[in-house]
């Protein structure tokens, strides 16, 4: 399958909405990164599977992610070679009452600290930690998205999932999606279009005071959302990341425009003159150090997208 001709199906069926050449810095946390070299945003259920239907009938080869809000993923400096798909918020931003008394559906382009912020209002715990996360419901089920002791998959009931390789749209079940810490078995090719969550109901006063102090702690203990991806590193059993880089002496530690964060050393926060392969250097130099002071590997749990290059610092 050639980049062409995907090109040529999308422009078919969707006309100027279908871009090329898009910068992708602007749509991430980081605010670093290159274009997409074909980029969309489907407004509807139908305009995905439009999508699926131009993927198969080009075949394989051309390389698709879908982008939230950006908030854990670094685009490399050269770009991103194939499709990305970015949900319109008009069509996939939006909290509604389930089926159930205590029930939540909420759209895949929701920003999590308006769903924590609607349950709050609602009287229905569960989900106030998604106040201190800066993502979206899409990547909140995609990762298993958690804070504070709580997860996604501790209140996720199901989730609408449309499959880019056969054009199949199905309501998973929370179990069939396998969630973990920070991992859900779901592949690039499959877009989460809402999920659904089953909440326990408190009193507003009792679900805002934890809020409340998620807020604080996030404010006080996290360099701001912007010009950084969150938490860098996925937790190691038994231990936290932020403590052991800053137990290898890390905090400030600094590779172009990005550096380890003074205020907490799982956040890696850059400048005006950071570029993606400064963050790409840094995470790998930091995880490297760790290992070799401390014999544990830790794992990114920032994703990079596209080409950059492999090269060590002494």
């Amino acid at each position: 399958m050639s980049l062409a001709e995907l090109a040529g199906c999308l422009e078919e069926r969707f006309g100027e909405r279908s871009k090329h050449d898009v910068p992708l810095g602007r749509l991430t946390t980081y605010r670093i990164g290159g274009p997409a070299a074909l980029y969309l945003e489907p407004g509807t259920r139908s305009d995905l599977e439009a999508v699926a239907r131009c993927l198969q009938s080009a075949g394989e080869g051309v390389p698709v992610i879908t982008l939230g809000r950006g908030s854990n993923l670094v685009i490399s400096d050269k770009g991103w070679p194939g499709l990305v798909l970015r949900l319109a918020p008009r069509a996939f931003s939006f909290t509604r009452p389930g089926d159930g008394p205590d029930s939540l559906v909420a759209g895949a382009a929701t920003p999590l600290p308006v769903v924590a912020n609607w349950t709050t209002r609602r009287g229905l715990s569960g989900l106030e930690f998604m106040i201190a996360i800066p993502g979206s419901i899409g990547g909140a089920v995609r990762m298993n998205a958690g804070a504070h002791g709580s997860e996604t998959s501790d209140t996720l009931a199901t989730a609408t999932v449309l499959d880019l390789s056969s054009g199949e749209l199905t309501e998973r079940k929370a179990p069939e999606l396998e969630l973990s810490y920070r991992h859900s078995n779901l592949t690039e090719q499959e877009v989460v279009l809402d999920a659904t969550f089953e909440l326990v109901p408190q009193t507003e006063n009792e679900v805002r005071a934890r809020l409340e102090s998620f807020r604080k702690h996030r404010g006080e203990t996290q360099p701001p959302a912007v010009q950084n991806a969150g938490s860098t590193f996925k937790n190691p059993a038994g231990d936290h990341a932020g403590r052991l880089v800053e137990a290898a002496g890390l905090k400030g530690f600094r590779v172009g425009g990005v550096e380890v964060s003074r205020l907490h050393a799982n956040f890696f926060v850059s400048d005006e003159t950071a570029t993606a392969q400064d963050v790409y250097d840094l995470v790998h130099e930091v995880a490297r150090r760790v290992k070799e002071d401390f014999g544990i590997e830790l794992e990114p749990e920032v994703k990079f997208a596209g080409e950059f290059e492999d090269r060590s610092h002494t």
